[in-house]
């Protein structure tokens, strides 16, 4: 979707705006408090907080649908949204509501000039996020909110522009939809194929015979060989990472430096695929096939005999029960799990031929998701750049032209 900046031009050309105060045109409201330990995974309405996610579910609604958010508390907090669901409004986010009388004195329709609203703020957003008051949680005051200067347009001008950026939300939204869909049917098909009643499937397939072909659970201990890591720090890692070298060195979650074998010591290398480990704060799994090392707080397996066990095929079986390992790991300041939670769980262990198939297939399944990240977000972050491009050329007006009997108040400068 392509529009001709000319048009735009022609569409705010000569445009009088009046510039009113959100507070002035807008009812603001802080929501209220719903318990952590009495929300759901699955019920009918989300609970807003001060997240960019719902904090979890529940069975009973505050608000109506089609309303705009900013998180008033938390990371997050001025992180602006739409929610087109009735939802629970938290303790740590703000509800944005046009005022019927300015509606009504303006002519103007409120689906429109509710949409209106929300893309000055989500163009303004960066703004609020930088207006984060306090040492400890951050958080968002209701007075700089309500002091965001708004255009006021005419209603001809304000449905139009609302339209045109509509599209390229809803645009974006529908790729974004697209790209969970197909994470969801990889994960459907991962869980089904490592199933124990599909691996059964398999196995009888393949011996070929009435009854099923049984396979063992064993421990990962009996199975692999569990390797240790070096001694390396953080500043350490920085400071010899050289995108040329051989070595990767893995950290906890996605950190990861690339460093000279003689750095590493080629007693530590290590040259087999493994399963590594990553057994602090984002407890996750992760599979490798060349030479890597990895911090002495982590381990990692290697197959002790790969006609017995595909390695990648416990990454898989690892990988599918995450959930297990994260909800064993020891609590504190950081969650951890121990040596033994891994040495000791036990996985399926069918022929070496079923492993094979197993992993041939998820290989596949990951090969298309893979491109599907690729190219999808791809596609995603150029429908946002238009978005913020026509957005900022749509809501942009010149402050000096007024209605005639305007007068001036007092009012904190758009960041436009």
């Amino acid at each position: 979707m392509v529009i001709k900046v000319s048009k735009i031009e022609e569409l705010l050309k000569n445009e009088k705006v009046e510039w009113k105060k959100l507070g002035e045109i807008c009812e603001i409201k802080k929501g209220k408090q719903y318990n952590k330990k009495d929300m759901l995974e699955i019920a009918e309405y989300p609970v807003i907080n001060g997240g960019v996610s719902p904090s979890g579910y529940i069975e009973i609604f505050n608000e109506n649908e089609n309303t705009i958010t900013v998180s008033q508390g938390g990371a997050s907090a001025g992180f602006v949204n739409f929610i087109e669901t009735k939802f629970w409004l938290g303790a740590h986010a703000f509800s944005i509501k046009p005022k019927i009388k300015i509606i009504n004195d303006f002519g103007y329709n409120y689906k429109f000039f509710n949409r209106y609203i929300f893309h000055i703020l989500k163009m303004n957003q960066y703004m609020l996020q930088s207006s984060q008051l306090g040492a400890g949680i951050p958080s968002l005051s209701k007075e700089k909110l309500s002091a965001i200067a708004i255009p006021m347009t005419t209603k001809e001008s304000q449905d139009k522009i609302v339209k045109i950026l509509d599209k390229f939300t809803n645009y974006v939204s529908e790729l974004q939809a697209e790209l969970r869909a197909r994470n969801k049917q990889y994960e459907y098909y991962r869980d089904m194929i490592l199933s124990e009643k599909y691996l059964n499937k398999l196995t009888k397939e393949f011996y070929q015979i009435d009854r099923i072909r049984s396979f063992g659970y064993v421990k990962i201990s009996e199975l692999c060989l569990r390797q240790k890591g070096i001694n390396i720090t953080a500043e350490q890692m920085k400071n010899l990472d050289k995108s040329d070298s051989s070595v990767k060195v893995f950290a906890g979650g996605n950190t990861t430096a690339n460093l000279l074998p003689e750095e590493v010591g080629i007693e530590n290398i290590i040259n087999k695929p493994s399963v590594i480990v990553k057994s602090r704060g984002n407890i996750d799994f992760e599979y490798y096939d060349r030479n890597f090392t990895h911090k002495n707080e982590m381990w990692s397996y290697s197959s002790l005999d790969e006609e017995k066990l595909n390695i990648k095929f416990l990454y898989c079986i690892l990988k599918n029960n995450l959930k297990y390992f994260k909800d064993n790991a020891i609590s504190g300041k950081l969650p951890q799990i121990s040596i033994g939670l891994t040495d000791n769980y036990k996985v399926p262990l069918p022929s070496i031929y079923i492993q094979n198939k197993v992993v041939e297939v998820l290989d596949r399944f990951e090969e298309l998701v893979e491109n599907s990240r690729g190219l999808l977000p791809e596609e995603i972050e150029k429908r946002q750049k238009q978005y913020e491009y026509y957005r900022k050329k749509l809501l942009t007006f010149d402050e000096n032209v007024v209605e005639p009997n305007r007068t001036e108040p007092n009012r904190t400068e758009p960041n436009y």
